[in-house]
């Protein structure tokens, strides 16, 4: 096996694992705003997942109970944002950050009065992590060539939260365009006086989106604690709901270019992790500030370029008041 092709190996092992929370939040806002609501406070949901996923899980030593807790977590946060946005027809963009700096200042601090850690948890055990699948005839087929590598390093010893997010990911691209929930949810988008003219629920298919939304946000800062780390640190989620956010619009609300939007953001942060400390010919060692930075200018100028091109759904942020 050649170099080349074990760099790209890793790097697409890299990818996979750092988009699976871009993914969950990014298909998390899809509900939400597919449904008309706009939903800045992903960051903010993330952020709690993580912290309440970690918390419990170290506490009851058991995973899943971390991440079920994350969920609930979020779809808290989510029905808060709902009842100021959907019920009280608040400003939706206000809302969202206020739950990502109210989240950003309580995690922390809830974190050193229990943890006495200086705002994190203590690290976790391997039995607190949400474990890895092991897939059959590994050893068997690692002598093929290109497949065994692929198999091998790809697909084995995966955290289960990938395989879920892939799931998800098949999930929503057939709920929202095949069955009558998605078709609904859709609707109330687009045309939300429409919906309430047909006798449905305006406010009822907003509220379930966003306990959609809000239990794929709480799964993604979960993953982020007992999966791809093992505990809570300060401001651990470094920006990812915003990068879903952008994903998100980059893909036009549509669920197949949002993932690749987040896997090309994945792919761009797993370079930049390998390109530190790595001097470039005739540059030298490019600064750690100017690698860490990539993914986010990447971010700014596809937005630059494509947000034009992005029509979002036409009520989307728009609250809607019933005509008395």
């Amino acid at each position: 096996m050649s170099e080349a092709f074990t760099i790209l190996l890793l790097l697409a092992d890299a990818t996979i694992r750092v988009a699976t929370p871009l993914v969950l939040a990014a298909f998390a806002g899809l509900y939400c705003e597919r449904a008309g609501v706009v939903d800045v406070g992903l960051e903010g949901k993330m952020l709690a997942g993580a912290f309440v996923a970690a918390a419990v899980a170290w506490q009851a030593d058991n995973p899943w109970l971390g991440l079920i807790a994350a969920m609930a977590a979020g779809i808290a946060l989510a029905l808060v944002h709902g009842f100021a946005c959907v019920t009280h027809a608040g400003n939706q963009v206000v809302s969202g950050m206020a739950i990502n700096i109210l989240v950003a200042g309580l995690a922390p601090t809830l974190g050193a009065a229990w943890f006495r850690q200086g705002g994190q948890t203590p690290l976790l055990p391997s039995s607190a992590r949400l474990p890895q699948v092991h897939l059959p005839g590994v050893e068997a087929l690692r002598p093929v060539p290109v497949l065994g590598p692929l198999y091998a390093e790809l697909f084995d010893d995966t955290n289960v939260l990938i395989y879920l997010t892939a799931l998800v990911v098949i999930v929503t691209a057939w709920v929202l365009f095949r069955t009558r929930f998605g078709l609904r949810l859709r609707a109330v988008g687009e045309n939300p006086a429409a919906v309430d003219t047909a006798g449905l629920s305006v406010a009822g298919l907003r509220y379930r989106a966003l306990v959609v939304t809000g239990a794929l946000t709480g799964a993604a800062g979960a993953y982020l604690s007992i999966a791809h780390g093992a505990g809570f640190v300060r401001d651990m989620t470094a920006g990812k709901g915003y990068l879903a956010l952008a994903a998100l619009i980059f893909g036009k609300w549509r669920p197949w270019p949002t993932l690749a939007a987040c896997l090309l953001f994945a792919f761009t942060d797993a370079v930049q992790v390998r390109l530190q400390g790595v001097a470039l010919p005739g540059v030298g060692t490019v600064p750690v500030q100017f690698i860490q930075m990539l993914p986010y200018v990447l971010t700014v100028l596809l937005l630059a370029g494509f947000v034009g091109r992005a029509v979002a759904p036409k009520a989307s942020g728009s609250p809607y008041v019933k005509e008395r």
